[in-house]
C-alpha cells in the first residue's frame, strides 16, 4: 500500500503552484506601459479610472495632511512639553511619509488623463520638496514654515485636480493606513 505523505506533497505542490500562478497573473495587468507610466491617449475607461485613482490618491493624502499634521500643529501638539507631543510627532511623520506616497502615486495616475497630466505637472517639484519632511516632523524639527508647505502643495493638487474636473475630498486614512 502506497504511503499517503508522498500524496499530500503532491497535492500541497499542485496548490501552492496554482496560487503562484494566480497571484502572478493577477498582479501582471495593469493600465500603464511598459515604461511604467500610463498613456493619456489610452481608452476612455482607462482615463476615467485615471482620473478616479488620481481623485483617490489626492483625497487620502490631503486627509492624512490636514488631520495628523496641520490640525495638531495648530493646536499646538507639536510644542515642546505639549501633553502627548511624542505621539502626535510619530503620526505627524508617518502621515508625511503617508502623504508624499500618495501624492506621487496621484501624479503618475494623472498621467491617465491628458487634461490632468497638463494640469498637475507644474506640481511635481513642490511634491518632491515633501520627501524628507516627514522625518522633520517624527524628529519634531518641523517648522511653522514646513507645516505650511505640506498645506501649499495639497492645496495646490486640490486646485489643479478641480481645474481638470476632479474634485479631491479629504478622506481621512486610518492609522493603520499610515503604517503601511
Amino acid at each position: 500500500m502506497p504511503s499517503p505523505v508522498p500524496i499530500r506533497r503532491g497535492a500541497v505542490a499542485v496548490l501552492l503552484a496554482c496560487a503562484l500562478l494566480l497571484t502572478t497573473a493577477a498582479c501582471g495587468g495593469d493600465d500603464e506601459s511598459a515604461s511604467g507610466t500610463a498613456s493619456p491617449s489610452g481608452t476612455v475607461e482607462q482615463q476615467r479610472l485615471a482620473k478616479t485613482r488620481f481623485v483617490a490618491n489626492a483625497g487620502l493624502a490631503a486627509g492624512a495632511t490636514y488631520q495628523w499634521i496641520i490640525k495638531p500643529y495648530r493646536e499646538g501638539k507639536f510644542k515642546k512639553g505639549a501633553d502627548g507631543q511624542k505621539f502626535a510627532l510619530v503620526k505627524a511623520g508617518l502621515a508625511g511619509a503617508f502623504a508624499y506616497n500618495r501624492l506621487k502615486a496621484a501624479v503618475n495616475n494623472a498621467k491617465g488623463d491628458e487634461l490632468l497630466s497638463k494640469a498637475v505637472a507644474p506640481l511635481t517639484a513642490g511634491i518632491e520638496k515633501l520627501k524628507d519632511l516627514g522625518t522633520k516632523l517624527r524628529k519634531g524639527e518641523a517648522s511653522e514654515a514646513d507645516v505650511g508647505t505640506f498645506e501649499d502643495v495639497i492645496n495646490d493638487v486640490k486646485d489643479a485636480g478641480r481645474s481638470a474636473g476632479a474634485v479631491v475630498t479629504d478622506k481621512v486614512p486610518s492609522t493603520s493606513q499610515l503604517g503601511g
